[in-house]
């Protein structure tokens, strides 16, 4: 069983696929989001127990529940091929993101968000050496993460070689791409790499990707924060798919 915290995770949650079995909520709260929650829930034969704040900072990992916690089973995460097979359905050139040892729940979770708003296919993680899907990951991406599709991989740069025989070029951010963001042609089936918040894209990963890119930086810090980089080419890659 998993724990979902928070109104907006536990709201989307409720909306999307994931049988969740009960929902705690502190005794002393309500509003419309609360209201809907409990509407919700019953409609949907899921369980509701008022409970203690003390309860409820017991059972919490991400310190921030907002007074609810909601507990069902663990997210269904998907193959790769379940992504390629979702853009074709739609009609749509591939766009998909993949992330080399992500290690900060907060940036997974927001990198999650971020893909599921600009229309991302998926999202493609490494199972070790990486931050898995968690309740912080879940809170940060605000509900994101009930909607989009997720899949864990054992080797990053063996999904990266099945991907370009799909037909997608590899961009990968990183300080050492002899372009900006914005240079590129961005357009078509595309993968795009987040490297690691310290380390960035690991050798091997960096010299899998058909070309780097660079977030020009004209201030005098050397490197954006995982997430906003991620966010600022993501958003680059709209506009041109647009």
């Amino acid at each position: 069983m998993a724990k979902i915290e928070g109104r907006n995770p536990v709201i989307e949650a409720l909306k999307g696929n994931r049988k969740l079995d009960r929902i705690l909520i502190k005794n002393d709260i309500s509003g419309d989001k609360i209201d809907w929650i409990i509407s919700q829930a019953r409609r949907q034969g899921v369980i509701v127990e008022r409970v203690s704040r003390n309860t409820l900072d017991k059972l919490a990992l991400s310190h921030a529940h907002q007074g609810v916690i909601a507990i069902g089973e663990t997210l269904t995460l998907v193959s790769v091929d379940d992504i390629l097979k979702y853009a074709y359905q739609r009609d749509e050139q591939p766009f998909i993101i993949i992330l080399d040892q992500i290690q900060d729940p907060h940036n997974f979770g927001s990198i999650i968000r971020t893909s599921y708003a600009a229309g991302a296919h998926g999202i493609i993680f490494q199972k070790k050496r990486a931050v898995g899907v968690t309740p912080v990951v879940a809170k940060s991406s605000a509900g994101a993460i009930e909607h989009i599709r997720l899949a864990e991989v054992t080797n990053i740069n063996q999904t990266i070689d099945r991907l370009k025989e799909e037909g997608l070029w590899i961009a990968g951010a990183d300080m050492q791409g002899q372009q900006a963001h914005y240079q590129a042609d961005l357009k078509g089936k595309i993968g795009l790499v987040i490297g690691s918040e310290g380390q960035g894209l690991r050798r091997l990963t960096r010299e899998k990707c058909d070309f780097l890119i660079k977030i020009p930086m004209l201030g005098e810090l050397g490197s954006l924060n995982a997430s906003v980089a991620a966010a600022i080419i993501i958003y680059e890659i709209v506009r041109q798919r647009a």
